[in-house]
């Protein structure tokens, strides 16, 4: 999952893509235990997906909450 591709999807969406990948975690950590898995770099790979989708909900919260910025020239 490319970062270019996260930025134009919602709070919404970001937080459904983060549920599913915490889920396939949670998947691969059972193959993991059970000798199943194929690729072990999966869940590294997969690790670093939630925290790239939690920096961008974080991104995202902090944008809706913060007011917006006004030019304001200070003059003496």
């Amino acid at each position: 999952m490319k970062a270019a591709e996260l930025k134009g999807l919602s709070l919404d969406e970001l937080r459904k893509r983060l549920a599913d990948e915490e889920e396939s975690l949670g998947n691969l950590r059972f193959q993991l235990a059970t000798s199943q898995l194929e690729s072990p770099i999966r869940v590294r790979s997969v690790r670093r997906d939630i925290a790239r989708l939690k920096t961008f909900i974080n991104e995202k919260q902090r944008a809706a909450a913060a007011p917006p910025a006004t030019n304001k020239v200070k003059t003496q």
